[in-house]
């Protein structure tokens, strides 16, 4: 079985079939948080703290952590963000951005084993992000499409995933440090979205034996319920092979139905994550049973 260690200085996570599901808290991200945007280009990280703080005890094992801002100086801010959020948590960091040189300036402070998001399997950008990777010991998200874009066909999608996995060994990575995204389309816009995805995962287990991650979130864009679908694409997803994703540890039905899926794929020994975390609730319900039958609760 392939396995991703990412670590902090004080905190290991291994991604893995094997392996309970990690979930990458989405939430440190300005993209499409103005008010987030506003304050991280100011020097304002209160939010960033809060959200840290907040997604670490929803039950996140690691943080998704962004400061793509337009005309900000994206670099000297994700370097800070990363160091104030290493600061506050001891779980591991995923450095998320496009630019090479944010990238580079995030690795430069990490302290542990990142996971950078992301490579895709464009020439060019393989070759700007897989040395860096390597120099830095980290591991990557690898996003499936290239030069031609992200084809609806997850067979093309998995011979992209193949091309870096193959890339990424020239510069000395090993497929254990490769998390491929297998790219979530809104299910509104493109009615095979989900059929897609588990595909690709189910021959991304199969054959290519690496990890996975998605924005799980991008499944429900534009739908009403957006929890509902989230959840059930994830319970569905797990099934076919993801072992992580980004997505928002703050719904409790996240954490819930990852636990559930845990103990149904057998990574919950004996239950006792899912017992743990439902003990509460359940002296709970015990207590009211009690009462309507006029026992008096212990």
């Amino acid at each position: 079985m392939t396995r991703t260690i990412i670590s902090s200085p004080t905190r290991e996570v291994m991604i893995g079939f094997d392996q309970p599901f990690v979930i990458i808290g989405e939430r440190i991200n300005p993209t499409g948080r103005k008010k987030l945007a506003e304050e991280m280009k100011v020097g304002d990280f209160s939010r960033v703290e809060a959200d840290a703080l907040a997604q670490v005890q929803a039950g996140a094992h690691m943080l998704d952590v962004n400061a793509g801002i337009p005309l900000a100086d994206e670099p000297a801010i994700l370097a800070k963000t990363i160091q104030l959020v290493q600061s506050l948590v001891d779980v591991p960091l995923c450095i998320d951005s496009s630019i090479t040189d944010a990238l580079e300036s995030g690795l430069a402070v990490y302290q542990g084993k990142a996971l950078v998001n992301s490579v895709t399997g464009e020439d060019e950008h393989m070759e700007r992000v897989l040395p860096l990777v390597a120099k830095y010991g980290a591991a990557v998200v690898a996003i499936t499409n290239d030069e031609t874009g992200i084809s609806e066909d997850p067979d093309v999608r998995f011979e992209v995933a193949k091309k870096i996995v193959n890339r990424a060994a020239d510069h000395g990575i090993g497929r254990e440090d490769i998390v491929v995204d297998p790219l979530v389309m809104p299910i509104g816009a493109l009615g095979t979205a989900g059929r897609q995805v588990f595909h690709l995962l189910r021959r991304l287990r199969e054959e290519l034996l690496v990890n996975t991650t998605c924005g799980a979130s991008n499944v429900s864009f534009g739908l009403p319920n957006r929890h509902g679908i989230n959840t059930a694409f994830l319970a569905m997803a797990i099934a076919n092979g993801l072992t992580s994703a980004i997505t928002n540890p703050l719904h409790s039905e996240i954490g819930s139905v990852v636990k559930a899926a845990d103990v149904l794929a057998g990574n919950d020994e004996n239950c006792a994550r899912w017992i743990a975390s439902n003990r509460d609730s359940a002296s709970a319900e015990t207590g009211r049973r009690r009462g309507r039958r006029g026992v008096a609760p212990t």
